[in-house]
């Protein structure tokens, strides 16, 4: 079970994880939330009504990593369109976003904080680590933010593909961005073995 997600009995999943582990994936999971912001709730200081009413964004994001957590919905997938499809394009995805980005953005950090929460509950139940067991649910909700984790990661270190992943894991040990990588790695793996348990 070290270092990769097995299936329980009945539904959901476990993995072993030590402390320098766990601190890494929950630093990991505070900064996406830091990266996503606040809901509508906290910035219109928990104003239900407001929160119902209000509009998410109609532009992309400028930060890169922002724009992988939340890319735009219509895109050409043969290439670049014409000046006039190319628009459409925008006018579409302008209106797509402004209606189903805070709550994506809602989810994500739902996610991450679920991942916390598991997490912090995994260190107070004893000292070096231990076995962190997830519900259906919770496995679910740890897919997601491990997703999201490692497009953060891949959006900073300008992965866009897996050939980029494969090169970057060649690099030598005092590159500035090889710590990141091996996150990026090990969170994949961590990732496809919670797959596994979730596939019938």
């Amino acid at each position: 079970m070290p270092g990769h997600f097995e299936p329980l009995p009945g539904g959901g999943a476990a993995v072993a994880l030590d402390d320098v582990e766990i601190s890494i994936i929950r630093s990991l999971a505070v900064q996406l939330m830091e990266i996503i912001g606040p809901g509508p709730a906290e910035e219109s200081g928990g104003d239900p009504l407001a929160e119902l009413f209000a509009d998410g964004p109609s532009e992309p994001p400028s930060d890169p990593v922002l724009r992988r957590l939340f890319p735009d919905a219509y895109v050409d997938p043969e290439g670049v369109p014409q000046a006039e499809e190319a628009e459409e394009q925008r006018a579409h995805s302008a209106e797509f976003r402004r209606y189903t980005e805070n709550d994506l953005r809602a989810g994500k950090r739902e996610n991450a904080l679920a991942v916390i929460r598991s997490l912090d509950g995994l260190r107070s139940s004893g000292e070096g680590g231990g076995v962190l067991k997830l519900t259906p649910e919770e496995s679910l909700r740890w897919l997601g933010a491990l997703n999201d984790l490692r497009l953060a990661i891949g959006a900073r270190l300008e992965i866009t593909d897996e050939d980029d992943s494969d090169l970057l894991f060649h690099l030598p040990d005092e590159d500035p961005r090889k710590p990141m990588v091996m996150a990026y790695l090990w969170l994949g793996g961590l990732q496809e073995t919670l797959v596994s348990t979730l596939t019938p």
